[in-house]
């Protein structure tokens, strides 16, 4: 896979990973609070910050019987409406110009998921570097092909994806223009579970679909987001809001601004430690071969004597023979007279009697 620009930052195993902060409607319908999350998000170091593009009327019925309605009491959002949710939930269309005008001036990107075809058209009206498929969207191939149609990177969440359904949205966002690609290994529960998070499969994605791969992560903290890096994750995405405490539709399993600071940095510390196969002391590693143990002499001898396990040891520091060859001078004699901490040497061992 060759790196390419999100935006104007290098993705692919090369660099450091690619961190987005979505900001979702942990907004709470305040445009001084999205300012806010965007002045957080830039502080924090994230390389980009994520916002949705959609209206209650275009993703759903304004009604509230049967399916229109969660019925989940381990929801986050049971008993409401998928009508009103999605309306507290929705970023106003006239926000988002401000919005990504406030990353600009932090030199962070602002970009956005959008979720039918008029989104994509007002987006491309903003100008935005590239777009975020959902993964609820995965299997909306006419709109993975509008998306892929500007010819724009594409970043598309897998979660509940099997393979054939992530086929088809590959070749539909291939065949439709879209050069540079990410998927996200992503589980559609909020929050998740690391036990349900499975993040093997990002190498084996990687490997399946010839593309970039990165981690949409739902859970608790950032150990998982670190740990995803070691297996190739290059585009990581964590939900984002200024207090969990003062809620948001999506605030339960965001991070805040000072976990999103340790998830930047652990990341790249995660990113910088991969290294490549390498065995044997580093440069920096050389100096503190001397604190290897090693052979010396325990005792004053005399020319002659023969060497003794009480008279050699194996000790600290490492400027004698290795340790390995204490049972092959045991029962020879010492060539010379020797102080005790004489670090042994060959030519000091006598082999003939």
């Amino acid at each position: 896979m060759k790196e390419f620009l999100l935006g104007d930052r290098k993705v692919g195993l090369a660099h450091p990973p690619f961190i987005i902060a979505e900001m979702s409607g942990n907004h709470n319908q305040s445009l001084d609070r999205a300012f806010e999350l965007v002045d957080a998000a830039a502080k924090a170091g994230a390389h980009a910050l994520k916002i949705q593009t959609y209206t209650a009327e275009t993703m759903t019925l304004n009604l509230k019987e049967n399916e229109f309605s969660i019925r989940d009491p381990k929801s986050l959002w049971n008993n409401r409406s998928l009508f009103d949710l999605y309306q507290e939930a929705h970023t106003p269309w006239d926000w988002h110009k401000p919005i990504f005008d406030r990353c600009k001036r932090h030199g962070m990107m602002g970009f956005s998921t959008p979720f039918d075809a008029t989104a994509v058209d007002f987006l491309e009206s903003l100008q935005i570097p590239f777009y975020k498929i959902a993964s609820f969207e995965v299997t909306d191939l006419p709109l993975i092909q509008k998306v892929a149609s500007t010819g724009k990177p594409m970043i598309i969440s897998t979660g509940m994806a099997s393979v054939s359904e992530l086929e088809d949205a590959v070749k539909t966002a291939r065949k439709a223009g879209c050069k540079d690609l990410v998927l996200l290994k992503c589980t559609s529960t909020y929050p998740a579970t690391p036990e349900n998070t499975n993040i093997l499969t990002i190498p084996h994605m990687r490997d399946l679909f010839q593309c970039e791969v990165g981690l949409s992560d739902h859970t608790m903290g950032v150990g998982v987001s670190v740990a995803s890096v070691a297996l190739g994750a290059v585009v990581i995405e964590k939900h984002f809001t200024l207090s969990r405490a003062e809620g948001g539709v999506d605030s339960a399993f965001s991070l805040e601004p000072e976990e999103l600071k340790s998830l930047v940095v652990e990341t790249e510390r995660a990113w910088k430690s991969l290294g490549a196969v390498h065995y044997g002391p580093t440069e920096k590693e050389k100096a503190s071969l001397q604190f290897r143990r090693s052979l010396y002499v325990a005792e004053d001898m005399k020319a002659g004597e023969v060497f003794t396990k009480k008279n050699l040891r194996a000790i600290r520091p490492g400027f004698g023979l290795p340790p390995k060859f204490f049972d092959e001078v045991l029962g020879k004699k010492v060539s010379a007279d020797v102080k005790k901490g004489t670090a042994l040497k060959w030519d000091l061992v006598r082999f003939s009697q």
